[in-house]
């Protein structure tokens, strides 16, 4: 099968699409043939080894000291089931599933658990729009519900709001009750409006922490700011919540949850089949939708690569990999 690799850290051009062997699939795996994936923030940090911070050492150490240990990547995917162990029971042949894997989703084919964070596509999403969900929507969701606890009536300040978290945790913010301000450029002011947020912040025509109006929780999903900026437009008792941190955030969580007031709360989410399934229900109810920054093919992936670390992508980036209805049928 054909998969991108890469076989030493660095720029996107370290990339190759090369001939690898297909997966092979235990008793609780199934095979799946992918159609779309996508390039993440986290892809682009583990090709080039772009560990923020005290991270940089442990992430090597974790993933290759001095060359990748996993040659491809990818985390997010779409695609058919193709083949199955003999004690798969959730998933039958020519099922439509997305999720996530700890990497290889960026190849023609990927051995997943059945009970990993997969499920079966919503009703009505084709596989681009289908792979470009799990990883924001899944993150937004565990970051405003399980570690920021949002309640209705809340208000909400969501930076980058039109990232590839941020597009979710407006919506999601808005689903669970919030009273929702996203922060954009000029560009995507009409669009993260469209996601639900009561008020769009143009952050080039406008300071955002002013301190003129104050949020019970500022959610940061693209690392663009700090406490000690955004701390004066939080609440009393107000939460700040970054999705990327380092040693400082680290520590400010440490101390501001013993002496109260305004806290800076960090976490790393899991991915789960339960929350992989809640995702999809949102989808087919209409309570969140994807964004499609850009399309490439799988042998243009290092165009990908180099898309997403501008940092300035909308939504998702999405690598597409094989035609919709090519899928092969495959053994029980």
């Amino acid at each position: 099968m054909k998969a991108a690799i890469y076989d030493t850290y660095g720029p996107a051009d370290v990339l190759h699409v090369d001939e690898v062997a297909r997966p092979e699939i235990g008793d609780g795996d199934v095979l799946v043939q992918v159609h779309a994936t996508t390039v993440t923030t986290a892809d682009w940090r583990l090709r080039a080894s772009a560990f923020p911070g005290i991270m940089w050492l442990p992430g090597r150490m974790m993933f290759g000291l001095f060359a990748p240990r996993n040659k491809v990547l990818g985390h997010e995917f779409a695609g058919r089931v193709v083949s199955r162990g003999k004690d798969v029971t959730r998933f039958r042949l020519g099922d439509a599933v997305f999720g996530f894997s700890d990497g290889g989703a960026h190849a023609q084919y990927l051995a997943v658990g059945e009970n990993a964070a997969i499920a079966r596509m919503p009703a009505g999403t084709g596989y681009d729009e289908a792979a470009s969900i799990p990883f924001g929507a899944v993150a937004a969701l565990v970051f405003l519900r399980d570690f920021a606890k949002l309640k209705p009536g809340r208000k909400v300040l969501v930076l980058g709001a039109s990232g590839g978290v941020g597009v979710y945790a407006v919506q999601i913010a808005k689903h669970l009750g919030a009273e929702v301000t996203g922060v954009a450029s000029t560009a995507n002011v009409g669009l993260v409006a469209s996601l639900g947020a009561g008020r769009v912040i143009d952050y080039r025509k406008q300071e955002v922490t002013d301190g003129a109006e104050t949020y019970d929780l500022i959610f940061d999903t693209a690392g663009i700011a700090t406490f000690a900026v955004v701390k004066r437009a939080l609440a009393p008792k107000g939460v700040y919540i970054p999705l990327e941190f380092g040693a400082r955030e680290i520590l400010q969580a440490l101390v501001t949850s013993v002496t109260g007031g305004r806290r800076v709360v960090i976490g790393v989410n899991g991915d789960t089949r339960e929350d992989m399934e809640y995702v999809a229900e949102l989808v087919e109810k209409g309570a969140i939708r994807p964004v499609i920054d850009s399309r490439y093919p799988l042998e243009r992936i290092a165009d990908a690569h180099r898309r997403v670390e501008t940092r300035h992508k909308t939504g998702s980036v999405v690598v597409t990999v094989a035609a919709d209805g090519a899928a092969e049928s495959g053994a029980a």
